[in-house]
């Protein structure tokens, strides 16, 4: 297989399937058109031919890493400790990525503040509780649908859970990692806001996954009676540089096990079983 300057030919260890990578198999994620013939999986624990253990990851390719060899750039990888569990970090990363770089590159989350996660239930979401506690926050609330589901979170560092219908509960923390964004969001933003001890209190509200909707009713008073700020954090927010720079810090931790991770390996063969699975662990897919 030939390689071009800085790429690589690597065998596939592990390989993640996760909402990413269907949605821009399918074409459905805004960042990618789809187009075909596409090897899915955008990202993976590899070994190169010098028998080093990386992570590496693969958007901007039609050679994806569902695949027993791949071809990475290696400026998009990072090398990563022996003994380390291919399984473990590539069901970590991308969940783990999406909170960490919010935290880091599209805000810079100060020691002590308040964080607020929506959509916390999910693997991404229950990663975030853990991310956010990492990088020095002095309360984490976790908000979902699921009051049973909800009630597990404290194990993993949750200060307190609420319901989506209870988020005014929330009103005073610092920063919101919303996963749900929809109708979600616009029904939480205005009771929030009101219920907040000091509106001039600078709130920035981060949307990284529009699981509930990609469009949210924000009315104007939202943006004019107080300190909101809404930004967004994913794949065109933050360049590939900063991401990349961000990976050790990320796959450290989960190494470390600060990270709680739920993984089930599935054989590369029976991935066309595994991908309409979405319940449960992660599902990893190995050769």
């Amino acid at each position: 297989m030939a390689t071009g300057e800085h790429e690589l030919v690597v065998d596939v260890l592990a390989a993640p399937l996760h909402h990413l990578t269907r949605a821009r198999a399918t074409g459905a994620h805004y960042s990618t058109g789809a187009t075909f013939p596409l090897v899915p999986g955008v990202d993976a624990v590899v070994r190169d031919a010098a028998g080093a253990l990386r992570y590496a990851v693969l958007d901007d390719t039609r050679l994806g890493t569902f695949a027993e060899r791949t071809v990475i750039d290696v400026r998009r990888s990072v090398v990563l400790p022996e003994g380390t569990d291919p399984v473990r970090v590539a069901a970590a990363m991308n969940p783990a990525m999406s909170s960490w770089i919010a935290l880091r590159r599209r805000i810079e989350l100060q020691p002590g503040q308040r964080v607020l996660v929506i959509g916390a239930t999910g693997s991404a979401g229950r990663m975030a509780i853990q991310v956010a506690k990492l990088l020095g926050a002095s309360q984490v609330i976790a908000a979902g649908r699921d009051a049973a589901r909800l009630s597990e979170l404290t194990a993993l560092g949750a200060d307190a859970t609420c319901t989506l219908d209870r988020l005014e509960q929330a009103a005073d923390v610092d920063v919101v990692l919303d996963y749900l964004w929809g109708t979600p969001a616009g029904d939480a933003m205005v009771p929030m806001l009101r219920a907040r001890t000091d509106r001039t209190a600078p709130l920035v509200w981060i949307q990284i996954g529009s699981i509930a909707g990609a469009t949210a009713p924000i009315p104007a008073f939202a943006l004019r009676a107080s300190r909101l700020q809404i930004v967004g954090s994913g794949i065109g927010s933050v360049r590939p540089q900063e991401i990349v720079a961000e990976l050790p810090g990320i796959a450290a931790a989960v190494a470390a096990g600060s990270i709680d991770v739920r993984a089930r390996a599935v054989p590369l063969a029976d991935v066309a079983q595994a991908w309409a699975d979405e319940a449960g662990d992660r599902i990893v897919l190995v050769p």
